[in-house]
């Protein structure tokens, strides 16, 4: 989708969630103290360029940002960056959006969509220093 030196963007698997995003170190780390300064600091761009962008993309009325680095075969570091719209189900909100993440498989983003979203964020971002 879009990197740079430090951090690489992808559309999560198996989600009901156009544009959920997962922002990713481009080497391997454990937990967040392990960041380097430089991939500390443009972790934070990133967080608000990628927010920003989604709301640009899918209007939504904000964005969730979740670390937690503990699921099986998941277990480093890596940020949900969840696209917030303003009509989703109570039950889903806060730590309920990771219900999404188990949808059966008609209600998924299918690959050809997370495609179109990787375009319309990679415009989103064109201009966005060391983006590529």
């Amino acid at each position: 989708m879009v990197y740079d030196q430090h951090w690489r963007v992808a559309h999560a698997l198996n989600t009901a969630v156009p544009g959920w995003l997962v922002l990713l170190p481009r080497r391997h780390v454990a937990a967040v103290h392990d960041l380097t300064n430089a991939e500390a600091s443009a972790l934070g761009v990133w967080q608000v360029e990628l927010s920003r962008a989604l709301r640009s993309m899918t209007g939504c009325a904000k964005t969730y940002i979740v670390q937690f680095a503990e699921a099986e075969g998941f277990a480093h570091v890596h940020f949900h960056i969840v696209p917030r719209m303003a009509d989703l189900q109570p039950e889903h909100r806060g730590p309920g959006i990771f219900e999404l993440l188990r949808r059966p498989e008609q209600d998924r983003v299918t690959a050809d969509q997370a495609d179109q979203i990787g375009h319309s964020l990679r415009a989103q971002l064109h201009g966005y220093p060391n983006a590529r």
